[in-house]
């Protein structure tokens, strides 16, 4: 069974397209240590069934799924999304 993680923060790149938005993602795990991993590991893991990414946004809790662009391009998002990954932009950016 995959172990679900909250993302509390992002890193966001300086790329526009909608495939390209984040570089990291960040949280706490339950003993208080924080984490971080890139957006490519962040795939992997969740393609792999290791990992399950959450997110609070809207005041409920979303599941974070990999989305692959037009062009071929697998990026993080979630249900409450269109096309870019609005909810994950929305939190604070990791120190």
């Amino acid at each position: 069974m995959a172990a679900i993680y909250r993302i509390h923060c992002v890193t966001p790149s300086d790329r526009f397209n909608h495939h390209q938005r984040l570089r990291r993602l960040g949280g706490v795990n339950p003993d208080g240590a924080r984490w971080r991993i890139g957006e490519a590991e962040a795939i992997a893991g969740i393609e792999a069934g290791r990992w399950r990414f959450v997110v609070a946004y809207r005041g409920r809790d979303w599941e974070v799924e990999v989305a692959t662009s037009k062009y071929g391009a697998k990026y993080l998002k979630t249900a409450a999304d269109t096309l870019h990954p609005d909810s994950l932009l929305a939190l604070p950016h990791c120190g």
